[in-house]
């Protein structure tokens, strides 16, 4: 025990000590950042991009999710690829890559083109999550220093998906929808610029070779199961959802039994024997799952039926993101003092509470039943979020931090796209049972039932009362669908929290790998 407590403080006097590290944490958890603002900032973006583009209810709603489904799809795949060539090269490869790809979101012309360069900026996307918090493992070997830095990792993260609207309302005041892309660009150059300097290149030495049907597996796999949750969310069971679902199920069970058999797997799937493992990855998911989705709609929300400008609104939304920085940064400190599993699920049960509140409002409901709900949620997702990461990331030896990393983005990733999937295809199956008021006719009812922006930009075209009619009409059918969608997701995040007061029963924050299975 001796021996290895001094191995253990030479570790973290060498944490301590190592130069620039901070400085390099401040890079990485800009990555995240933008990645994070990226998943939510077409929120604010929507109404504009539908006057122009025109897509219809269900590209719309790919426009929205592709990105996140694409990268929940390559992050396992993208974060063993990081530990075999090196975590800080494709870092700053998929920087590149995620700069250019922007510039072809911010001219899209048409809703294919949009739902094509989501995907490919989902694709950049994934080679920049799990880099960000394996370099972190490495950079902080220190159990208390890796915690803060993983608490402002996941700060960064968690308020990434509530500052995405204050960015975009910002730039949607003074310019064009593209502007939300054309950001991305700076913001990279830095990172590239600054990261070789300051960033140590880290990776497993001895990785074997990256398996390219497990790759291909994961992928197919990820994307049809969450194709099929989409498309049952939003028109019930069909057999193309079916379809989907068979195959991605197929392609994961494929995918889980090759990595039992391969001598380098993409993904250890023995991680998940540890109970607290497969809690926390649990957790990360339903978390994100509640924020992404929240986000999407209130957005919608506070412009389209409230009448607000897009800055107003992305103002209206920023208590989510104070609540999430200000939790993140000391999810460690209480994740220690009282317990993991009290954080976590404390966590999730604010979220979970926050989205019940959510079923009382209407279109004239006040700002402060509003502001206090997404600051709830901001603290909930901020607490589990940040405690989780920290949780997957000592479970595993450094050698293998980029898999296990990725299993975290994953998560979050997953998340994030269902929450718009689920909570999203609730919306817009109950938007479009509205009855169209009288007097308006065909093909104005028809824009209108396709999504809400529809039914706004049709008034413009319809005589004052029939306009109103119709505004009125589409704006409570939305807010039911919202009613709904948030009672759905409070019942899935305090079911949640109760399975993870159980699995994440004695689960610690420590130093260093845990060899026990729980």
């Amino acid at each position: 025990m001796t021996g290895i407590g001094t191995v253990r403080q030479a570790r973290g006097a060498e944490a301590v000590h190592r130069p620039g590290r901070w400085l390099a944490l401040a890079v990485l958890v800009l990555a995240v950042l933008l990645v994070a603002v990226d998943a939510t900032v077409l929120g604010l973006a929507t109404p504009f991009l539908s006057e122009d583009l025109k897509p219809s209810g269900t590209q719309l709603l790919w426009i929205g999710d592709v990105y996140s489904f694409v990268i929940a799809g390559l992050l396992v795949s993208m974060g063993s690829l990081g530990d075999r060539i090196g975590r800080k090269k494709l870092l700053l490869t998929g920087a590149t890559a995620f700069g250019a790809v922007s510039v072809l979101n911010a001219y899209a012309t048409t809703p294919e083109t949009m739902i094509v360069a989501r995907a490919l900026l989902g694709v950049a996307g994934a080679t920049l999550m799990p880099s960000t918090l394996a370099l972190i493992r490495n950079l902080f070997p220190d159990a208390r220093e890796r915690s803060l830095a993983i608490g402002i990792w996941g700060a960064m993260a968690s308020a990434g998906a509530a500052v995405g609207p204050v960015v975009g309302g910002l730039l949607l005041e003074h310019f064009w929808w593209g502007s939300v892309f054309l950001i991305n660009l700076p913001v990279m150059a830095v990172l590239v610029v600054v990261g070789i300097r300051l960033i140590p290149e880290s990776k497993n030495p001895a990785p074997g070779p990256w398996d390219l049907p497990s790759v291909v597996a994961s992928l197919i796999g990820m994307i049809g199961v969450v194709y099929a949750v989409k498309e049952a969310a939003a028109h019930g069971l069909s057999p193309e959802a079916g379809i989907a679902a068979a195959i991605g199920a197929a392609s994961l069970a494929w995918f889980v039994r090759r990595q039992l058999t391969l001598d380098a797997p993409l993904l250890d799937m023995r991680l998940f024997r540890h109970r607290g493992f497969s809690g926390a990855v649990l957790a990360d998911l339903l978390t994100i799952l509640g924020l992404s989705g929240l986000i999407f709609f209130l957005s919608q929300f506070l412009q389209l039926v409230q009448g607000r400008s897009p800055l107003e609104a992305g103002l209206a939304e920023l208590p989510a993101a104070l609540g999430a920085v200000g939790a993140g940064l000391v999810a460690g400190t209480v994740a220690r003092r009282f317990s993991v599993r009290s954080a976590v699920a404390g966590g999730l049960a604010a979220v979970g509470l926050a989205l019940a509140a959510l079923t009382a409002i209407d279109r004239a409901t006040g700002y402060p039943l509003l502001g206090a709900a997404l600051l709830v949620v901001g603290v909930g997702a901020g607490l589990a979020f940040t405690v989780t990461a920290d949780v997957i990331l000592s479970s595993v030896p450094k050698e293998q931090a980029g898999a296990a990393s990725a299993v975290s983005e994953t998560a979050y990733e997953l998340g994030a796209a269902l929450g718009i999937a689920v909570l999203g295809s609730i919306v817009t199956g109950v938007y479009r049972d509205f009855a169209t008021p009288a007097g308006v006719p065909a093909p104005a009812a028809s824009a209108a039932h396709e999504s809400l922006g529809g039914a706004v930009e049709a008034a413009t075209t319809l005589p004052e009362r029939s306009a109103t009619a119709l505004v009125t009409a589409a704006q409570d059918a939305f807010v039911s669908g919202l009613h709904i969608a948030a009672a759905v997701g409070s019942a899935v995040l305090l079911t949640t929290a109760a399975a993870a007061w159980l699995l994440l029963r004695g689960q610690r924050l420590e130093d260093g790998p845990t060899t026990g299975h729980a």
